[in-house]
């Protein structure tokens, strides 16, 4: 239907909504003055158009108002589904890049316990090796130890007493006043505090050095005695 067969519908249910006079009373005109006459049809028709044209006005300021909310519906709707793509979207992106961060991490990690097996057996191999050296040399290394030891014992003790001589400087103190002394002797103090310290590092470092001495002759020992055994066990058989 068009709008102007619903203006014309709209005029139609106005006018039959009217109702009929039952009785029209026998009234005259009032008597106008002469010259002077009054076209009501034209009145009426003036009137009707001004209502007609106030409708449709008004029916179309409705279509308009009509698909401006409509435009605006659509136009939210796909506002929707773009917000929902794009969240769809990222949510991808994200489990994808998840997906490879875990695959790296796997990855890293395969490597990782790879390379440590590696160098586990390198580290076994040399440690192997080395007490196999040590064991073929103990013997020699051993007698020259023993013969080296007096005169190692004459040479240390030749060096201390260098050190020590170096160390002894004469102390010339006659010329000098109070202060002077009370600052010589701070001096002298603290030197001879830094010297415990470092007799306490030697001390400490040379246990260090004898245990680490004594812990590797007795593992050539005990490979010696283990690889006895097993020559043993071979003439037995």
């Amino acid at each position: 239907m068009s709008d102007t067969e619903e203006v014309e519908e709209v005029q139609e249910e106005e006018d039959g909504s009217k109702p009929k006079p039952k009785f029209v009373p026998n009234i005259s005109a009032p008597k106008m003055p002469d010259g002077e006459k009054v076209d009501f049809d034209d009145i009426h028709r003036k009137r009707q158009e001004k209502d007609l044209s106030e409708l449709q006005s008004l029916i179309e300021s409705h279509f308009i108002q009509r698909k401006k909310e409509e435009e605006e519906l659509i136009s939210l709707v796909n506002r929707i589904e773009k917000r929902r793509a794009e969240r769809a979207e990222q949510q991808r992106v994200r489990a994808e890049r998840e997906k490879e961060r875990q695959a790296r991490v796997a990855e890293e990690k395969d490597r990782k316990e790879a390379e440590d097996q590696r160098r586990k057996q390198d580290d076994d191999a040399k440690k192997k090796k080395a007490l196999t050296n040590m064991t073929h040399q103990y013997g020699g290394i051993q007698q020259k130890s023993e013969n080296r030891k007096g005169a190692k014992k004459q040479t240390e003790r030749e060096k201390k007493k260098k050190i020590l001589a170096d160390r002894r400087k004469p102390l010339s103190i006659d010329h000098l006043n109070e202060d002077k002394l009370k600052e010589k002797a701070s001096e002298m103090w603290q030197r001879m505090m830094e010297l415990e310290a470092e007799k306490f590092d030697l001390s400490e470092k040379l246990k260090k050095q004898k245990y680490d001495i004594n812990q590797l002759l007795t593992r050539v020992q005990d490979h010696q005695s283990a690889k006895g055994r097993g020559k043993k066990m071979g003439r037995v058989r």
